[in-house]
């Protein structure tokens, strides 16, 4: 951390006028006097920003009264200035602690701030300790605050009285689902599963009549295996199924888990429950994962989108072989051969059999990278970090908007462009983009083509000539007849019979 007190520097205020959350009136640093405030500048996009929540939410429970967080909201992207998306964004994330709308930047250029995510440390008279940029904030702040407790204390300066905040709360929804992130529609065993990511279990309903047939999981965040009833998740997103299993990208337990469908027993393949820090390889549980976001399955291996390495990855399902397949670790857009290669935050994965193809969700790009023999990863459509927009074309002057899902379909890819709120589609061999659905601004509307409207859709999937869409923050499922062109919203059935069964179970 760099250090600013020796010349007692006043931190900057923040300027009025801004949009803030979890308060009912805007906050001052004046009125945080005797406290220890710790700034946290970042965007809701950004997957090293999300991993930072947790180590707030360690520092808040060991320092209840000494210490007050506020999240200072700093775009990246065009979508991410709106405030009802941060609104979502909040509470999606369990954010309680106060934030702050800073869409133009302003707080962000009086604190000199240059990276998601960064920390900005005041002390108890309001001058600026330090910033530090990256992850592990637990570990860089815990010993520091620390001491400015301990030397506040000797001068009486500590302010324990607590302060009492006011979360965000969600409208009510009519939906049993709470911000799906993936969907997966399996022909051949009649199965739609979806990744029911905000009550923590996976929904498995048939293909043809939409029936929920089961709950995997008991909906409260936590990592457990074991049968359906007591397995537990948290936050889990992509899935791959294969025989009579399907995996799942248990993103905020860091993990892949197995589900044996015939057998209903959930067990963990890799990962450990614990960020990694660093990037290793060996085998199943030894080895730390960091946010895997999806996954699909190619002749006997896993291939998981690594979103917080920002790489590829691979696992040998025959022995629990794990390791990185494509990307270097560095953030960016690289192309190249499969190690050396850059990648940004890759969230949605598919194949046809001969490449993997992703949605590198920071670079706003469709990628892919060679299976074997071939040794390349290369960009469909997609130009850098900060270039993005909505532009359909060809080639290089097509623009997305941080898209998170893909599927592959008879030479085209189906992009969910996420935060331009659209189904979009790609022909491969010629980089021509154009649109399919979405008028591209947010709600929910069912119709046809391009007079439909989402809300951030993340996930998708192809099944019987129908595109299987998770709408992330409208709650629903939608699927879209690629013949005729238009899209409606599924209602499922057999839910209030299924839960009716399960309590009875539990009895």
């Amino acid at each position: 951390m760099g250090r600013a007190d020796r010349a007692k520097i006043k931190a900057p205020d923040f300027p009025s006028g801004l949009v803030w959350y979890n308060t009912r009136r805007p906050i001052s640093l004046k009125e945080l006097r005797g406290k220890v405030v710790l700034l946290d500048f970042w965007s809701y996009c950004c997957i090293n920003c999300l991993h930072g929540i947790s180590d707030l939410g360690r520092l808040e429970e060991k320092y209840p009264n000494e210490i007050v967080v506020i999240g200072v909201h700093s775009a990246k992207f065009n979508a991410e200035q709106k405030e009802e998306n941060i609104r979502r964004a909040i509470m999606r994330h369990g954010i309680r602690y106060p934030v702050v709308n800073d869409k133009d930047l302003l707080i962000w250029h009086l604190y000199d701030i240059r990276a998601w995510p960064s920390f900005a440390l005041i002390d108890p008279d309001g001058n600026l300790i330090g910033i530090s940029a990256g992850e592990g904030i637990y570990e860089s702040f815990s010993t520091i605050i620390d001491s400015i407790i301990q030397e506040y204390d000797r001068e009486g300066k500590i302010n324990r009285s607590p302060i009492q905040f006011e979360p965000e709360t969600l409208p009510v929804i009519d939906s049993f689902l709470s911000f799906p992130g993936k969907v997966l529609a399996v022909e051949s065993s009649n199965h739609l599963f979806i990744a029911d990511t905000n009550h923590h279990r996976i929904i498995m309903a048939t293909l043809d009549e939409l029936a929920v047939q089961m709950i995997i999981g008991q909906g409260e965040a936590g990592f457990r295996d074991g049968n359906f009833m007591i397995a537990q998740f948290n936050h889990p997103q992509g899935m791959a199924a294969h025989g009579d299993f399907l995996y799942v990208a248990d993103t905020e337990n860091h993990a892949i888990r197995q589900v044996d469908l015939k057998n209903r027993q959930v067990i963990t393949l890799a990962g450990n429950g614990r960020q990694a820090r660093r990037i290793n390889s060996g085998y199943g549980l030894t080895i730390p994962l960091n946010s895997p976001w999806d996954l699909v399955f190619h002749q006997g291996y896993l291939y998981i989108a690594m979103a917080g390495f920002h790489q590829i990855w691979q696992l040998r399902l025959k022995d629990g072989f794990i390791e990185p397949y494509a990307g270097s670790g560095r953030e960016g857009l690289i192309d190249g051969k499969l190690k050396g290669a850059a990648l940004a935050q890759p969230s949605g994965i598919t194949t046809d059999g001969e490449k993997l193809y992703f949605a590198d969700s920071e670079s706003s790009s469709i990628r892919s990278a060679d299976l074997p023999p071939q040794d390349t990863v290369s960009t469909i459509v997609g130009r850098d970090l900060f270039v993005f927009g909505d532009q359909d074309g060809e080639g290089n002057s097509v623009l997305l908007q941080h898209p998170m899902g893909v599927v592959f379909e008879q030479g085209y890819l189906y992009v969910a462009d996420t935060y331009n709120n659209k189904i979009k589609r790609i022909n491969i061999k010629k980089r021509t983009c154009e649109t399919l659905f979405g008028a591209g601004v947010e709600g929910l509307r069912d119709g046809a083509g391009q007079e439909t409207l989402f809300n951030e859709p993340e996930g998708l999937s192809i099944a019987k000539g129908q595109l299987y869409i998770a709408d992330t923050n409208n709650h629903v499922i939608r699927k879209a007849d690629l013949e005729t062109n238009t899209v409606k919203t599924i209602s499922f059935t057999g839910l209030d019979a299924y839960q009716q069964a399960a309590a009875a179970l539990k009895e």
